[in-house]
């Protein structure tokens, strides 16, 4: 009996034993994570645990192991003055933005061979840190082309003085040489602040839209080996081309090492272009992106004020964010062409010149002044609002506007003072014309002065070329202290002779060409746009005088008999000190046939030409 017990008992401690073991195992494969569709059918998600990882897999982005939407925008740091980045940046973040794309312009940061500017309004870095402050995240254009409506391209204008002429966008050594020096400053800059890396950019472009201009595969593929030996091989290079097949063809680089987006009209069905757009991607590899959706357009000189129509732009971006599509907005926000640095375009030939506009407001929702109380703002927020993963944040109020009144200058002076003045620097004595680049000048003006012998009562001046607008003047040698007369004006587009009037002079004639470059070709074929191309006129010798910021300095100094002390910040860095003296200055620039009227640097200059204005 007691040994029957004793069994007893330990077969009810058996028992509770493998109850216990079973209750533990319940336990165990209701904690382990269960199988799914997702886990069977994909690898990918293993990757979730990682953090600061964006890639591409299954037709998606996916960020930290999470899928991802970019809703995004072009706002372009150089073309908005570093105290209003964050309040920009902020009305882009609450129109419900999780991206913003920006270019990087070449000619900004080394304005001169080995000059490299990155302070003020050329501080990339502390703009991509500002970004990362306010959790947006960056897809970064570096070129080297940008086109953009920018001052050739985003190409520096010392490339065109580089003798023999080198080929821009191409694999000519001369110009991969340049490119490698530059990049292996700028790349090296912006790599701790890649995804991977805790900072903010998960995408880098290569070059822009080059299936639009040229068919260089060597080209493309040595940009994508220069970045990859700076960057890394986690970052997602991406290149951007026309929706057609034509353009894929060109601009893209086929496989899986660098994505192929596509930019397209608005008002085009988006997804037949994104279907065209995974023959150029790797199975998988291409998630629905439209790297340029344009909220609007750009202007020229003598053209109405481009606009789009609100409701229309809305509704075309549903059509892609509805499907789970990408989008980025060309332009969130326009800013300005500060400076010289708004660009060209052409039509039909090169002298179809079509130089565009110093306000870059490009109908976008979040206007050049900053504004969004505008019907297009509302409508996009409205619809990015409904596919958005998370609230959007409250919209800025609008800046107050303040009137500073009248800006007076008191001290004035005249271009015609320059010539003959001691002290002048960068005069160049030359037996042909030569281009604005090669002398040193890379923007604004330069004076051509040479002498020629009349022909009877009328002689007519040609000039085959002129990049891209020539004022001309006349005057006799014994006149010196008169100002020239001004003749007529010949621009790129018409290049007609004129009729120089018959003026007595003892000797011959005194011919002054004030030719004016307008902004570089950014785009198309005729991109390697020198100035001042005005070939040879006369047989006499050249001297010509660039209004250098300075000769300018030297002829006011001289014309008030002031003491003057050349400012290190004005002779060697023009970008910092423009952008610093802005509140002071006014700065205005106007074409128009009879009025040309040049307001720069605060108490330094102010030159007018008007025809019959008594010089």
């Amino acid at each position: 009996m007691l040994k029957k017990m004793a069994r007893n008992r330990s077969l009810r401690r058996t028992t509770l034993k493998i109850f216990i073991f079973l209750i533990f195992l319940i336990i165990l494969f209701a904690c382990a994570p269960l199988p799914s569709i997702t886990h069977a059918t994909s690898q990918f998600h293993l990757d979730k645990g990682y953090v600061h990882k964006f890639e591409i897999a299954e037709d998606m982005f996916w960020k930290d192991g999470e899928p991802f939407r970019i809703i995004g925008g072009d706002l372009h740091y150089f073309r908005v003055h570093p105290e209003y980045w964050k309040d920009r940046l902020l009305r882009a973040k609450a129109l419900g933005l999780n991206t913003i794309q920006t270019y990087v312009p070449w000619n900004l940061h080394e304005p001169r061979q080995g000059h490299l500017v990155f302070e003020g309004i050329a501080d990339l870095i502390s703009f991509l840190k500002l970004c990362k402050e306010l959790d947006l995240l960056v897809m970064l254009r570096p070129g080297p082309y940008i086109c953009g409506e920018w001052d050739l391209g985003g190409f520096p204008a010392w490339l065109l003085a580089k003798e023999p002429a080198i080929r821009l966008r191409s694999a000519d050594p001369a110009f991969l040489e340049l490119v490698e020096k530059w990049w292996g400053i700028l790349l090296p800059k912006v790599s701790p602040l890649l995804y991977s890396n805790g900072g903010p950019i998960t995408m880098v472009q290569i070059e822009n839209e080059f299936g639009s201009y040229g068919d260089d595969q060597a080209y493309l593929q040595y940009l994508v080996k220069l970045a990859r030996t700076h960057l890394g091989e986690d970052i997602i290079l991406y290149t951007t081309d026309g929706g057609s097949r034509q353009t894929l063809e060109k601009g893209t680089i086929r496989g899986d090492a660098v994505f192929s987006a596509v930019d397209f009209t608005t008002g085009d069905d988006p997804w037949p272009i994104f279907e065209l757009q995974k023959e150029f991607n790797a199975p998988g590899k291409s998630p629905p992106l439209s790297a340029e959706f344009y909220t609007g357009w750009l202007t020229h000189w003598g053209e109405n004020i481009a606009s789009t129509d609100a409701t229309f732009t809305a509704n075309n971006l549903e059509k892609i964010l509805s499907k789970n599509g990408s989008a980025v907005l060309y332009m969130v926000h326009g800013g300005t062409n500060y400076g010289f640095y708004s660009g060209a375009n052409t039509g039909d030939g090169e002298s179809d010149y079509k130089p565009d506009l110093t306000s870059y407001d490009y109908d976008a929702p979040i206007r050049e002044s900053g504004d969004v109380d505008n019907t297009k703002y509302e409508a996009i927020r409205t619809v990015i609002g409904k596919y958005s993963a998370r609230p959007l944040a409250a919209v800025p109020a609008n800046k107050e506007k303040i009137a500073y009144g009248h800006i007076k200058l008191d001290e004035i002076s005249f271009l015609f003072d320059m010539i003959g003045m001691k002290g002048l620097v960068d005069v160049v004595e030359s037996q042909n014309p030569i281009s604005m680049e090669a002398i040193g000048q890379m923007f604004g003006f330069v004076l051509y002065a040479s002498e020629y012998t009349p022909k009877g009562n009328e002689s007519v001046l040609s000039i085959p070329k002129v990049h891209d607008r020539a004022q001309v003047f006349i005057s006799c040698p014994e006149d010196s202290g008169k100002r020239p007369t001004y003749v007529d004006v010949i621009t790129r587009q018409s290049n007609r002779p004129i009729y120089l009037p018959h003026i007595k002079c003892a000797s011959k004639n005194n011919l002054f060409i004030l030719v004016e470059n307008m902004g570089r070709l950014n785009y198309g074929s005729y991109i390697f746009d020198r100035k001042v191309n005005i070939q040879k006129l006369a047989s006499s010798r050249y001297l010509v005088l660039p209004p250098s910021h300075n000769n300018l300095h030297t002829q006011v100094c001289t014309h008030f008999k002031k003491k003057c002390v050349m400012s290190g910040v004005l002779k060697d860095n023009f970008v910092n000190f423009y952008y610093k003296v802005m509140k002071l200055v006014v700065l205005s620039v106007m074409w128009t046939p009879k009025v040309m009227t040049f307001c720069k640097y605060v108490n330094i200059v102010r030159v007018e030409f008007m025809k019959g204005f008594p010089f």
